[in-house]
């Protein structure tokens, strides 16, 4: 190797070097900025997303306070003790939340009632109170009726509602009809201390506008209406928490605003949320600890972690792709450089020895029969050489771009070996070859392309072995229906690393053999004319052993007309 080759190798090497470098910190760095994105994305998520957990959790709170405990209305007042008791019966079934209801059949006089409130000449008082719930026994008890003698307290719950009807009848305008929402808000009462709903049925138009009259005068005769009041009991602790995160949260409990935990570990984190309603007393609390987060934080990371891992595996391999091309663009340099060189020497060489011998003939003024002939066969040879070489790259190219056709002719094989042993050992006395023909006698090639393959592996045969190793056998031998040549020296052998390069253009092993030069065209140009025939070419060497070149072809015995 020499020294432009080692110190383009190592500079490409470097700059290889520096950009893996490069982007093998790019890398780390962006995993170590991914994993604190992640971990802070998944913290906020702790801190945001209890507000889903609360939703979920609630939104049968929501459905009844919004839909279910309205349907009292449905009944206009006229809900008994049974059909309460049905009532009751779905709402404990579907809301676990509520412990006990109380139902209040209640009128509304001209005239003052027993229990219950009178304001002006509007008397509110219940007919019947009873009660229903989970812990019950029986499941409903009736708590009074207006038959009973001794007197009742009807309770907050009651009288809270009854003062606030009547103040809103008083204050009602019987020319503009109120909104859903506003009765909506003055019919019930929403107690968190208690973590009570009272409901009163939401009286019509003419029914508020009775009562109005009836406030302002004694009616004769006078008038009773019904309205249905129900009191509803909730436990906050039987709210179903549905945990939307189980990732994320650990453990989710309701606790009262004032729950303060003992442990305050900073093993752990927690966030919490008040409860709406008649539940704002408690509070959701979320809890979890750090390693547990960790899971979570880890599931964020892997997909980002991933494609950083696929963007860098990219960048290596373009890394890999640059150092490649920029070292084979180097050995492409240095082959071409390789055959110019030696391609000038190849020409210089006879170019030289013909412009000496013309010098001499010049400068002579007379020249003997033997000087002419001495200088004629050396014009002769010389001019055999460079027209070999002219053809060699001719042919090559020609074959390379398909820019010949094969002329095809029936070959005796036996004939063609022996012609190209008779030419090559009247070339190199010392050359011994041997050959030896199985299973066919005849085929149709063309013949100058063959010699050409035959003569190139011959010259390889013995310009590569030693003198007193200068041998070759040749074998041909008809093999289901191909011809498979092999051509055997005993020559210095082709090291293992080189048998992949010894057919690509350019290439020279470099040795002792070469060192007179060569244009490194000599395997490639075989290799282009076995697949021009359609053949196979391979090899086998062992140093210091002999080659082996095993060429297969396709039989063909007949010519086309």
């Amino acid at each position: 190797m020499t020294l432009d080759k080692k110190n383009g190798y190592r500079k490409n090497f470097s700059l290889g070097v520096t950009f893996i470098t490069l982007i093998s910190i790019l890398f780390i760095l962006s995993l170590f900025l991914a994993f604190n994105y992640s971990k802070k994305s998944i913290e906020n998520d702790f801190v945001s997303e209890k507000v889903n957990v609360l939703e979920q959790s609630i939104k049968p709170y929501n459905d009844f306070f919004q839909n279910k405990m309205p349907e009292v209305s449905y009944y206009s007042g006229y809900l008994d003790s049974s059909i309460a008791a049905k009532f009751v019966d779905t709402i404990l079934l579907k809301y676990p939340f509520v412990s006990k209801v109380t139902f209040y059949d209640t009128e509304i006089k001209n005239k003052p009632v027993k229990d219950g409130i009178n304001a002006n000449h509007l008397g509110i008082g219940p007919k019947a109170i009873y009660q229903f719930g989970r812990n019950v026994n029986p499941d409903s008890i009736k708590l009074y009726s207006e038959e009973d003698t001794h007197s009742f307290n009807v309770g907050s719950d009651f009288n809270a509602m009854a003062i606030k009807l009547a103040t809103f009848v008083e204050t009602l305008d019987t020319a503009s009809v109120p909104s859903q929402e506003e009765l909506f808000t003055n019919f019930s009462i929403v107690n968190s201390n208690d973590r009570k709903i009272t409901y009163l049925n939401i009286p019509r138009g003419e029914d508020l506008r009775t009562y109005k009259e009836m406030m302002r005068h004694k009616l004769n005769p006078t008038p009773v209406y019904q309205q249905d009041l129900l009191v509803f009991n909730l436990e906050a602790t039987k709210i179903k928490i549905i945990n939307t995160r189980p990732l994320l949260y650990q453990s989710i409990k309701i606790e009262p605003l004032t729950y303060d935990p003992i442990d305050t570990s900073v093993e752990h984190i927690s966030t919490e949320i008040a409860l709406p309603g008649a539940f704002s007393d408690f509070k959701l609390y979320l809890v979890s600890s750090k390693s547990y987060i960790k899971k979570e934080i880890f599931i964020y990371f892997m997909p980002i972690a991933l494609v950083l891992l696929l963007v860098y595996g990219v960048l290596l391999l373009v890394a890999f792709l640059i150092y490649r091309n920029l070292n084979i663009n180097s050995k492409m340099f240095k082959l071409q450089y390789d055959f110019v060189n030696n391609l000038t020497h190849e020409f210089k060489t006879p170019v030289s020895v013909i412009k000496i011998a013309g010098n001499n003939i010049k400068s002579a003024s007379a020249l003997s029969k033997r000087e002419q002939q001495l200088y004629g066969k050396i014009l002769d040879e010389e001019a055999d050489k460079l027209n070999r070489l002219m053809n060699k790259l001719l042919a090559f190219t020609q074959i390379e771009n398909k820019a010949i056709k094969l002329n095809e002719e029936e070959v005796n094989i036996v004939d063609f070996i022996e012609s190209t042993i008779e030419s090559h050992t009247l070339k190199h006395p010392d050359f011994k070859i041997t050959y030896e023909v199985v299973g066919f006698k005849t085929f149709i090639t063309d013949p100058v392309l063959l010699g050409s393959l035959f003569d190139n592996l011959a010259e390889n045969a013995y310009k590569y072995s030693k003198p007193e190793n200068k041998r070759l056998h040749i074998t041909a031998k008809l093999i289901k229906g191909f011809l498979v040549f092999r051509f055997t020296d005993k020559g210095i052998g082709i090291p293992s690393s080189e048998l992949n390069n010894i057919f690509k253009k350019f290439f020279r092993i470099q040795n002792e053999y070469n060192q007179m030069g060569s244009v490194g065209l000599g395997l490639a140009f075989c290799k282009e004319l076995i697949n021009f025939m359609e053949g196979e070419i391979s090899v086998k060497s062992k140093v210091d052993m002999g080659t082996e070149f095993k060429i297969v072809l396709p039989y063909n015995n007949k010519l086309e007309r």
